[in-house]
């Protein structure tokens, strides 16, 4: 039997996990009373159980009996019953602007206090959980496809899984270089297409352009080195538990060569299954319409 914990911060994305665990087959249970946990495990793992693939969901909403929760988990595994922890986190600014989104109050804020606060106290009830759990998903940047695609490859296609998510963003720099960005790249060395009339209106997602901007050698000297320093860089920082790494590459307007060589390294990097990858241009539409 397969059974997976699943917890994190409020606002993370833990109910939107399981019920995805539930269309892939798990059996789910979401807010068990922490009384119950015990009992429950060994109902499930009874001979005349016939769940094969289970699912249950933890959080803060009961206080600090979470504590209590994980003492009996911790215990259990000491019994000998195997588990796994799926930990849903998203960054600070991310979680306020969910809980303003939907006007609900943190279950850790006290009567009257900043969202803020309470986003603070589950944060440090959660820590050692967070470090012991098997799998994090950040799921600041994810689309919810993004994060049902790396729920099946974590338990359905059993792929072999590290935290690291690394996202691929390309960018106008007279728009500003993205906030989160941890590795910034700067492609404006290259011939511009936006001064060739027939490639003007076109984008990086187009061959045209693509072709264009690949035809010199400089692009594929700066693909290869740029491909070969992660290569070595991201090894280390799933070794150092970093879950989230942007790469920013940068154009001055965000359409041309920074798409060209953003969907290029994704090409490269895709598939190679011991990281989440994650595309995005966050620029070529609003270029489009000026």
């Amino acid at each position: 039997m397969r059974f997976v914990v699943v917890t994190g911060m409020s606002g993370g994305g833990k109910s939107t996990a399981l019920k995805m665990l539930e269309d892939a087959g798990f059996y789910c249970v979401d807010n068990l009373p922490v009384s119950l946990v015990g009992m429950f495990v060994e109902m499930i793992s009874s001979p005349a159980s016939e769940a094969s693939k289970v699912a249950l969901g933890l959080d803060v909403r009961s206080g600090q009996s979470f504590h209590e929760a994980e003492t009996i988990l911790d215990k259990l595994r000491q019994s000998g019953f195997v588990y796994e922890v799926l930990f849903l986190d998203a960054g600070e600014r991310v979680l306020l602007k969910r809980y303003k989104e939907t006007r609900r109050r943190h279950p850790l804020s006290l009567s009257g206090e900043r969202i803020e606060a309470g986003i603070q106290r589950e944060r440090e009830i959660l820590r050692k959980t967070r470090e012991k759990a098997d799998y994090v998903i950040d799921t600041s940047n994810l689309l919810t496809r993004d994060l049902k695609a790396e729920l099946e490859r974590i338990f359905i296609q059993n792929e072999e899984y590290n935290s690291l998510m690394v996202n691929i963003v390309s960018f106008g720099f007279k728009y500003g270089i993205p906030a989160d960005a941890d590795l910034v790249f700067d492609v404006r060395f290259l011939p511009n297409p936006f001064y060739v009339e027939e490639l003007k209106q076109h984008t990086g997602n187009e061959n045209e352009v693509q072709d264009f901007v690949m035809d010199y050698q400089e692009s594929h000297e700066f693909l290869d080195k740029l491909t070969d320093m992660l290569n070595f860089l991201i090894p280390n920082y799933i070794r150092e538990g970093k879950y989230q790494l942007v790469i920013g590459i940068g154009c001055t307007g965000g359409k041309h060569r920074s798409v060209t060589l953003a969907n290029k390294l994704y090409e490269r990097m895709r598939d190679k299954g011991s990281y989440g990858l994650k595309l995005s241009h966050r620029d070529v539409e609003v270029q489009s319409v000026r």
